[in-house]
Order: structure tokens, then sequence, then C-alpha cells
């Protein structure tokens, strides 16, 4: 079994469900008392959140890939970044710490054409429902088409995961609020729901749209240990 090295923290409500949901799935395949090989570093994500408001990406890169470097030095194996937005970053993290890294968008574009799906709506932070390094992923490697949000509903779906979700607050006006977006997405004719942010699955699920969910949290977590055990 390889060492997954999960860099978390951001939030760590949400790391908290990836180290949940991988032990869980490697109880499920090997049975008995087996659980995930895994060593974690959990960054103090008001450092980081700074970093994204004030746009320092390259000071926010610095920190997650020292953080992939102490995870080597530790005993991982390859990598896996417990958030969606920070995958900005990912080919600076993965080359500095000299790690293989499980990119987040890869593993849902991945499931997503294994469910026959071409027009996906996506949900998660301002920075990856605006900024092309995630949409871009997807439609160039997986040749989806993705719909966002307007405006209004994005500032909404972001405030909503900063001031809320990621200090463990779960609303129901809030809740309500991401299933009116997702019905709009699916009017428009979203064919599938990307919950892409780690925290909204703390808030939504299959049950609060039409359309199928892919929860990047749990796919992502999933994709880990079929690389952990060489599935």
């Amino acid at each position: 079994m390889k060492t997954i090295g999960l860099i978390g923290g951001m939030s760590w409500e949400s790391t908290l469900l990836y180290y949940q949901q991988i032990n869980e799935s490697v109880k499920q395949h090997l049975g008995g008392l087996h659980s995930a090989k895994i060593v974690l570093y959990s960054v103090d994500f008001a450092e980081i959140e700074q970093y994204q408001a004030h746009g320092q990406w390259d000071l926010a890169a610095h920190c997650l890939a020292d953080a992939g470097k102490r995870l080597k030095l530790a005993g991982a194996d390859f990598l896996v970044l417990c958030t969606n937005t920070m995958h900005k970053v990912a080919n600076e993290i993965g080359s500095q710490a000299q790690l293989p890294l499980l990119h987040i968008a890869d593993a849902t574009g991945e499931r997503i054409v294994q469910s026959g799906l071409k027009r996906i709506g996506l949900l998660g932070t301002a920075f990856t429902m605006e900024q092309p390094f995630y949409k871009e992923r997807l439609v160039d490697q997986f040749e989806l088409e993705v719909l966002t949000p307007n405006s209004h509903d994005r500032k909404i779906i972001h405030d909503i995961i900063y001031n809320e979700l990621c200090l463990g607050k779960i609303n129901n006006s809030s809740k309500k609020e991401y299933q009116r977006i997702m019905a709009s997405l699916v009017q428009q004719g979203a064919e599938g729901i990307i919950l892409g942010c780690t925290e909204i699955t703390l808030l939504v699920g299959p049950d609060d749209t039409t359309a199928k969910v892919f929860d990047t949290t749990a796919i992502h977590a999933e994709k880990a240990v079929e690389i952990a055990l060489s599935i």
C-alpha cells in the first residue's frame, strides 16, 4: 500500500472528511482492521486565505510546496491537496515537492466522463468558478461544457463558503440558496453539478437537485485510495 500525503487544513472541516472517507474506503477494499497509510500536513487556513484575497498565489504556492516537501520527508508516495481552489498552484506544489500530485479536477473529470454526461454546472469559490485553471482543465482534457452561476449567485456561493462552511456553520437559509442556484443551472441545461469546493458537501448533496451530483471531496478521496492500493 502506498502512503498518501494529505495537504489539508483548507479548511480542516473538509480535511476531516478526506481522512474519514479514505480510511473507510480502504477498509471496504481490504476488510478486517485495515486502514490507510496517511501522513497529513495541516496548514493554518487564515494564512492561505490572506494570500488568496491579495492575489499572492506565489506565496501560497511556496507555503503549500513546503508542506509537500515535509510530507515527502515523512514518507508520502504521492500528494493529495485537500481543496479545489488551491489547485490553481498544483503544478508548482508537485514540482517543488518532487512528488506526483493527484489533481482533483482530473479525478472529477474522469468520473463525469464515465457517467456519460457532457454539460456540467460548477459550484465553488469565486476563484474556482471565475478563473481558468479549473474550468479549462475540464474543457480541454475531458471535453466538457462547464456552466457557472451568474455574478450575483457566484458571490452568494463564495460568501457562504468562507463565512459559514469554513467555520463549521450550517444554515438552512444557505442550503435553500444553493438549491435555488443549482436549479437555475439545471434550467440552463446542466446535466450534473460539480460540488467544486470541498466544504460544499457539508451543506448540499444528491437530494438537493434533480441533476447528478459530483462530490469532489468523495471523488478525490476514492481516487487516492485507488492509487494507494493500485486498483
